[in-house]
């Protein structure tokens, strides 16, 4: 049922990018969906060559991209995606590219009663009934939540409370929905237009989970490879490095 269900997403997306053949394809990780907007305008305006921009988890990409998915550029939330890809040999040599570094915050809604002063802790509060994470197999923003309730010992207590977003947009809109009480989210959005009004959150330290280190490539199967350099270029501008950074990410 699974791979049923995985093989009709993928007739759609296959579909959807056929139907914009003359768009630039980007599969983007879900906690770039507001960053990317900016930086795909901008470049859409400097160059007038218009990007397409579909956002979803890094793993499921991964595999799509595998099984011939027909994209132009790859940003993953985990930059071993985007290295496994060049490996492989299906990405356009010289183009892996280490954009960004994610960070992961506890969000909850302006009405919660938890106190976030102690962080993860407050995910213990009688009032938190559930909480939304992407699911850590195949989202890198999940695997990091996980890794973070592990160093705190809170894991096996908050487990059964866990609901699971396909994605990092997904997980937050969770919390925005009240389908959750809190979430462990992306600062990107948590400082979004759809979040920032709407909530508290508090930092996740970044010792407490494993680098969310992401990376972009070109992809070898790309009908627009020139337009595609182009773009993986204007990512590595430091107009772009100051957009990634206003919207919560670490850029070297």
């Amino acid at each position: 049922m699974r791979g049923r269900v995985f093989g009709v997403v993928l007739f759609w997306i296959f579909a959807a990018a056929g139907a914009l053949a003359q768009d630039l394809t980007v599969a983007a990780a879900a906690d770039l969906q507001f960053a990317m907007q900016d930086i795909a305008a901008h470049f859409e305006k400097e160059t007038g060559k218009p990007v397409k921009v579909v956002y979803g988890s890094s793993g499921n990409f991964f595999q799509q991209i595998q099984n011939g998915a027909p994209f132009d550029l790859f940003f993953s939330a985990n930059l071993d995606y985007a290295k496994k890809l060049e490996a492989a040999g299906l990405t356009e040599p010289g183009t892996l590219y280490e954009y960004a570094t994610g960070k992961i915050v506890l969000w909850v809604p302006a009405d919660s009663k938890a106190d976030l002063s102690g962080g993860l802790r407050a995910l213990l509060d009688p009032s938190v009934h559930k909480i939304a994470i992407a699911n850590p197999e195949h989202a890198p923003y999940g695997q990091a939540a996980v890794a973070a309730m592990k160093k705190e010992t809170l894991y096996e207590q908050l487990s059964p409370k866990l609901v699971m977003g396909e994605n990092i947009s997904q997980a937050a809109s969770f919390v925005l929905s009240g389908s959750a009480d809190a979430g462990i989210v992306a600062l990107a959005l948590a400082l979004s237009p759809n979040m920032k009004d709407k909530g508290r959150y508090v930092e996740v330290p970044a010792e407490d989970y494993p680098p969310i280190e992401q990376g972009c490539v070109v992809l070898k199967s790309s009908k627009k490879k020139d337009i595609a350099r182009a773009f993986g270029e204007y990512v590595k501008t430091p107009a772009v490095a100051k957009l990634l950074r206003d919207n919560g990410f670490a850029v070297k």
